[in-house]
């Protein structure tokens, strides 16, 4: 007589990982949040609204490609969670939006409690760091599907704005400055290209990275900066003299500002106001990757970048540097009139110069 742990679905695993992941769980919750996990659905108060005079909800999931892959071969699952918060909650803060809650889903070949509950203090510590409640997820057991060591995980969270204070490119100004946030490394944006190479030069992800005391891998692994509270901090003290922000993910700095950018605007980054990372030049080398490709593909270093009215650009700067983001004026808006810049992915932006030596 068959059932389901013949067929591959360990149902008992399941609720011992369960167990396991509460205590991180309990760390990423907001006064908002009723009940607990373990229900058919997660709660949040939704009085919480009534501080807006029109909320908008705001929502947004992702996650984090073949990152997770790294994370298999190193046997390493305690950081990717991070990964999947950060890819989802500053998504919604480029509008303007508070992120107020999420749920993660989780696919594996095997359920083994102890990586389960790995990666779900990664999402739990993602989501403290964003003051984002984790209040629900699920995993999903898929054998014959994914190896037992394979797995794949996504997110999705729920915001809210004022109407009023709703951002968009529509704010946007010929003459605004671009404040460029530094990135923590890679990201999760790129990672098929980084395994392309490390299979066709034959890398080892143990190898100690140049100049560094710690191995490719752990570089490779570096959690993705999460910039939310960075951000509301920043919207909360310059109003309508900030613009937006580009979350600079799949695409490239390029792309994803084009994305904020009006039709009759251009935003001119000058490369030679930050290096690019050493892991991004390594891995450049490494698979002669052309300029064009790297910053298509990985973010140049930038992760998040701000565009605000030229009066507040210095307030701006020390504003994020009093919380510890080492910010910088990487570029401004300019009319599109006449623009030729290089490398360009969109008439609506474009870098130009050399980057700056590191």
């Amino acid at each position: 007589m068959a059932d389901y742990k013949d067929a591959g679905v360990d149902i008992d695993a399941g609720e011992r990982a369960v167990e396991l992941m509460k205590a991180s769980i309990a760390k990423a919750s907001r006064k908002e949040v009723m009940g607990g996990i373990g229900g058919f659905a997660g709660l949040f108060d939704a009085s919480a609204l009534t501080k807006f005079k029109k909320p908008l909800l705001a929502t947004s999931t992702d996650g984090v490609g073949t990152k997770t892959e790294i994370a298999r071969m190193l046997s390493k699952y305690d950081t990717i969670g991070e990964d999947l918060v950060a890819m989802v909650v500053d998504d919604l803060v480029v509008c303007g939006a508070e992120p107020l809650f999420m749920t993660d889903y989780i696919a594996v070949g095997k359920v083994i409690p102890e990586r389960i509950a790995e990666i779900v203090s990664g999402i739990a510590r993602g989501c403290e760091k964003a003051n984002t409640a984790l209040i629900g997820g699920e995993t999903a057991e898929h054998p014959g599907l994914l190896g037992e060591d394979e797995f794949d995980i996504a997110g999705a969270a729920t915001g809210a704005v004022d109407a009023d204070k709703l951002l968009s490119a529509d704010l946007v100004k010929a003459g605004d400055v671009l404040i460029g946030m530094p990135a923590s490394g890679f990201h999760a944006n790129g990672y098929s290209l980084i395994r392309h190479i490390i299979k066709i030069k034959n890398l080892s992800l143990d190898s100690k990275f140049p100049d560094s005391d710690k191995t490719l891998g752990e570089i490779l692994l570096t959690p993705t900066e999460i910039y939310t509270l960075d951000c509301l901090a920043l919207i909360k003290s310059l109003g309508t003299n900030l613009r937006t922000f580009v979350h600079v993910t799949g695409g490239g700095l390029a792309e994803n500002t084009a994305r904020v950018i009006p039709a009759d605007l251009c935003a001119t980054y000058n490369r030679s106001t930050w290096a690019l990372p050493a892991e991004m030049e390594f891995m450049a080398r490494m698979g002669e990757v052309s300029q064009l490709a790297l910053e298509r593909t990985w973010n140049a270093g930038v992760g998040m970048v701000a565009v605000v009215a030229p009066e507040v650009a210095d307030l701006t700067l020390r504003s994020l540097a009093a919380r510890g983001m080492k910010a910088w004026i990487a570029g401004e808006v300019r009319s599109a009139t006449g623009n030729s810049g290089s490398n360009q992915a969109s008439a609506r932006s474009t870098l130009e110069g050399n980057y700056q030596a590191r």
